[in-house]
């Protein structure tokens, strides 16, 4: 497939910083939001625009005052960018929680950038009527937050924003559908642009934008690849290098387990009688990260969309220190092998991966597969 197909998504990414200042220069409201389990839909409904904070990769100079050594990478480069000037164009920032280290480094960023928003939501770990109240009395205390930056909520503009983001998801997943059986004619590389093209584009842009890529995928012939099949899963790739890498090694992603990939968008909507609830019945059914689910169930999951895509292995990238995909590693991968369905651990650091390292490791990996 022609990679002009995919030209805006790639221009979106690369010229965001400059976009979006302009953005917030003409009068509209931008948040950053860390985690995918943030409810954008409560920020957009709200008028704001919701935008993933990204940390790249490069060297940690300014912040490394700020942060310990042994957090994530994605952690420490986003604060490193903020501290250079490159987010002066958020209002604030919301973290959804779940990792410590997120919610950690947001006091960080309010002690920085005090004269903004900084304010993180908790979610509840179980599913009852106490838990959905407890997350209800949460999300309004957001949209409270939010009228502070001239946020204007109702009920009505959350149904709207829940049926932009769905028609989203719905498109992205019938990529996903098109990838399992072979049919995606996109690269790995190709479709994470348009995953992380849409974490800094309005939603309504966004749409438009995945409406014409939908039109071309079903008007272009995808060539069946012989190479071997794998999932990838880990926390967030930003670098869409690793996967240029990965599938010059003889492998083709098939499936991810990435929170810049399928769990952003599964599922695509919540059940509920009205819009808060339907918004809270999506994010308590979400396709789980680490640190929220026990390690043995993460297993069967994992496995679930092994056997769904065919993959013959899977390939574990981590941003190094993290600890909730770190601690699960052993279990999720002994259960893996167990299955039958070998795996191998790469780590990414703040200055990338060691390309001739990775290339040979893979190398091996995609031989002994295709044994």
């Amino acid at each position: 497939m022609s990679s002009a197909y995919i030209v805006p998504f790639v221009e979106a990414v690369k010229d965001q910083t400059k976009r979006l200042r302009a953005l917030s220069s003409g009068g509209k409201k931008v948040m950053g939001y860390f985690c995918t389990y943030t409810p954008i839909e409560i920020i957009h409904a709200s008028g704001l625009l919701p935008v993933r904070v990204m940390g790249g990769i490069g060297e940690v100079k300014a912040a490394y005052s700020l942060t310990p050594d042994f957090i994530c990478p994605y952690m420490r480069l986003s604060l490193e960018r903020a501290l250079k000037g490159e987010y002066d164009f958020l209002s604030g920032v919301v973290q959804g929680y779940t990792c410590d280290v997120a919610c950690g480094l947001l006091n960080i960023w309010k002690g920085n950038f005090g004269e903004k928003v900084f304010h993180s939501i908790p979610l509840p770990y179980n599913d009852n009527t106490d838990s959905r109240e407890f997350f209800r009395s949460a999300i309004m205390e957001l949209v409270r937050k939010l009228e502070v930056l001239g946020g204007r909520f109702s009920e009505e503009a959350l149904d709207r924003s829940l049926r932009l983001y769905e028609e989203i998801r719905g498109l992205i997943i019938s990529f996903y559908e098109m990838r399992y059986n072979n049919r995606l004619p996109l690269s790995a590389n190709e479709l994470l642009y348009i995953v992380l093209s849409g974490f800094v584009t309005a939603p309504e842009e966004y749409l438009k934008m995945l409406k014409g890529l939908n039109k071309d995928l079903r008007d272009a012939k995808a060539q069946m690849s012989e190479d071997v099949p794998v999932l990838i899963s880990g926390s967030l790739i930003e670098e869409p290098k690793i996967f240029d890498i990965l599938e010059g090694s003889g492998l083709r992603v098939v499936a991810d387990d990435l929170c810049t990939g399928l769990r952003h968008f599964h599922p695509l909507a919540g059940e509920g009688e009205d819009p808060i609830e339907r918004l809270i019945d999506r994010y308590l059914h979400r396709f789980p990260c680490p640190a929220r689910i026990r390690a043995n169930d993460r297993a069967s999951l994992i496995m679930e969309l092994v056997r769904r895509s065919s993959a013959r292995g899977v390939i574990f990238a981590f941003q190094k220190f993290c600890t909730p995909h770190l601690a699960d590693h052993p279990i999720v991968s002994e259960g893996l092998k167990k299955e039958g369905i070998p795996n191998i651990l790469i780590e990414m650091e703040e200055t990338g991966v060691m390309e001739g390292q990775l290339r040979t490791r893979l190398g091996a990996f995609c031989e002994m597969l295709g044994e």
